[in-house]
């Protein structure tokens, strides 16, 4: 029988958690980051998982949190920060200066890459920026080996004194799988802040010095790589050879048959590009295929390996247009992309045919095609009320309204129609006075949440006040980050440590930049926001508007709505004026589904006929 001592520790964890697992078996005393799909669980884990001695923090922005965490590895902690791939733009600023500063405790800087994408704006891939700050990168495949990286991340880290970039995708933030959990690793107690103006303060001489000391490592890092365990090579028959790092590798072990052993080289770090790992995967070989997500990262340093040392090694990947330029890879598209490189008709897993018990092979039946489920505002979210309240008051008017990114985005679509452009968080306020500068006719609105209020809209109220611009700023305050999982900001009074602090006030912060008129109404009473929105029409300058109501997540009324058969005209005024996903129509008649409605009132208010009443839910 075997002794306790011996029984491996195994916990089925979500990617990101075994991220925030890894970084607190290495020892990471200060952690923050501000939330981003799909990054959004390894601070909040972290924070669940704190015994008392890790400070963690939703900071302001992603810029603020990579500061942050800078100052605290300068005093010789072991740091991490976390976020998606846009919020890496950004903290460009400092963590192109800090690469050339560099750290003292280890600092890992972890940026989630969205290929598709599933819930960004761009569907960039940080390698590249790694790439063009001279960091080293890590890209795991798997939940498993992300949770290794953490403690070979941190090491790196502090022994070559730079930030080390950890690039999970969604595939691996979001999937699970069962982790093996190791002993802590024991690390020293930081030393604390040395004074050392020659090395912690940036100037031209010491940037200039920085830089040869950063081209001289590269080479030195990248012969390390060679030798790390996250990459390696899997010997195979045959002189054609696949080439993947990431979730792809992954896809492509599932994908390949028992009789298709083909040699595989598999990248954890593209940069600095482990070349001996790869001179000696390439010896013996014709060709190799590149499977990776989002960009041909690796095939194009295979290439240039390749015209370097005269080989006669043909490269394929998305620039040869053998694999797809964007999107996300999975099981069935790497099958197909196998398939068309090894020329085997019938690779295990293959879309279109599968085996019957006689070794014969049948067309899969076709499943019929899920419904189409685009993305809508909740049922009983304030920010309909709002938008709708706005379009009531504009109406004849000429306007822009100019959005952001959150819930709020998804009044763009039918019948609201209430977002017109949405550029990146804070260009909300922004955008609208580049617009209003051309067009000095046109009533521009912006929209913007409480939580990227305090991200990036400050800035560019302040800029309107300065310019004497004329716009009306809608601030959508529903007490909550909601589109990431409704994390706390500073206007809510909590922090991620569990303690309770100042609300900050929208409404003094705006007062104090000059803002002259602000007024704070809940957008469910439809007559008193109309209103505001024609005072606000009939002034001119940087005007606000605050529609204050609680996310519908946080407070969910117990009453709901139901319409009164024979009092309804059947209108479908309250249909196409709303397009809330509780109202619907049934055997051709308007009805309210009552697991969906939360009590708004919002539909009662405008229904013509009052055939939509108030009952317990």
């Amino acid at each position: 029988m075997k002794s306790d001592k011996n029984k491996k520790n195994i916990r089925l964890l979500m990617g990101n958690e075994a991220i925030a697992l890894g970084a607190i078996r290495a020892g990471v005393r200060v952690v923050t980051g501000y939330p981003g799909t799909p990054s959004t669980e390894i601070l909040e884990t972290v924070a669940k998982e704190n015994t008392g001695d890790i400070y963690v923090e939703w900071s302001v922005n992603e810029k603020i949190a990579l500061e942050i965490a800078a100052g605290a590895a300068y005093a010789g902690a072991r740091t991490m920060v976390t976020m998606k791939q846009v919020g890496l733009n950004v903290a460009a600023d400092p963590i192109m200066s800090l690469a050339y500063v560099g750290v003292k405790g280890g600092m890992v800087v972890v940026v989630a890459d969205d290929p598709g994408p599933i819930s960004s704006q761009t569907e960039q891939d940080t390698r590249h920026f790694a790439e063009f700050a001279n960091l080293p990168v890590f890209d795991p495949s798997s939940p498993e080996e992300a949770y290794l990286m953490l403690e070979t991340a941190f090491e790196v880290s502090e022994r070559y004194g730079t930030p080390v970039l950890l690039r999970p995708t969604t595939r691996v933030c979001h999937g699970c799988a069962g982790v093996e959990l190791l002993p802590p690793l024991e690390i020293p107690e930081p030393e604390g802040f040395v004074r050392d103006p020659s090395k912690w303060v940036i100037f031209p001489r010491l940037s200039y010095q920085s830089h040869l000391k950063i081209a001289a490592r590269q080479p030195i890092l990248g012969a390390e790589f060679s030798r790390s365990p996250h990459n390696s090579i899997s010997d195979g028959q045959g002189r054609r050879g696949i080439a993947t790092g990431g979730i792809s590798y992954e896809y492509v072990r599932e994908a390949l048959t028992e009789n298709e052993a083909v040699p595989l080289l598999k990248l954890g770090t593209s940069n600095p590009f482990p070349e001996q790992l790869a001179l000696e995967f390439l010896q013996n070989l014709d060709e190799v295929l590149v499977l990776e997500e989002l960009d041909p990262v690796i095939e194009r340093a295979l290439l240039q390996l390749v015209g370097k040392h005269h080989l006669q090694v043909t490269i394929r990947g998305k620039l040869s247009g053998d694999t797809r330029q964007a999107g996300e890879n999975s099981v069935e598209s790497v099958t197909e992309d196998l398939a068309r490189y090894l020329e085997t008709a019938n690779s295990k897993n293959s879309p279109s045919v599968q085996q019957d018990s006689e070794g014969m092979t049948e067309s899969l039946v076709e499943c019929p095609s899920l419904p189409v489920r685009p993305p809508v505002l909740c049922a009983g979210c304030p920010h309909r009320a709002s938008f709708y309240a706005i379009k009531r008051a504009t109406r004849g008017k000429k306007t822009v309204y100019c959005g952001d990114i959150g819930c709020y985005t998804l009044g763009n679509a039918k019948p609201l129609e209430m977002v017109d452009t949405c550029l990146c968080m804070g260009a909300d306020v922004t955008i609208a006075q580049g617009i209003g500068r051309v067009e000095p006719d046109t009533a521009a609105f912006s929209f913007i949440g409480d939580s990227t209020f305090f991200a990036s809209g400050i800035p560019g109220v302040v800029n309107a006040v300065y310019n004497q611009s004329d716009l009306i700023l809608i601030v959508l305050d529903n007490h909550t980050t909601a589109m990431t999982g409704c994390q706390p900001h500073p206007g809510t009074g909590e922090t991620m440590m569990g303690s309770i602090s100042e609300k900050i006030s929208i409404e003094k912060i705006l007062r104090a930049i000059g803002v002259a008129s602000v007024e704070e109404i809940d957008p469910l009473d439809q007559t008193a926001s109309i209103a505001a929105v024609k005072r606000a029409l009939d002034l001119t300058g940087v005007r606000a508007i605050i529609f204050k109501s609680p996310c519908i997540v946080l407070e969910r009324p117990a009453k709901r709505h139901q319409i009164i058969r024979e009092d309804c005209t059947n209108c479908q005024h309250c249909l196409k004026q709303l397009g809330c996903p509780a109202i619907m129509i049934q055997d051709g008649n308007v009805e309210i589904e009552p697991e969906l409605c939360t009590g708004c009132d919002l539909c009662a208010k405008i229904c013509p006929s009052k055939a939509i009443v108030e009952v317990q839910a």
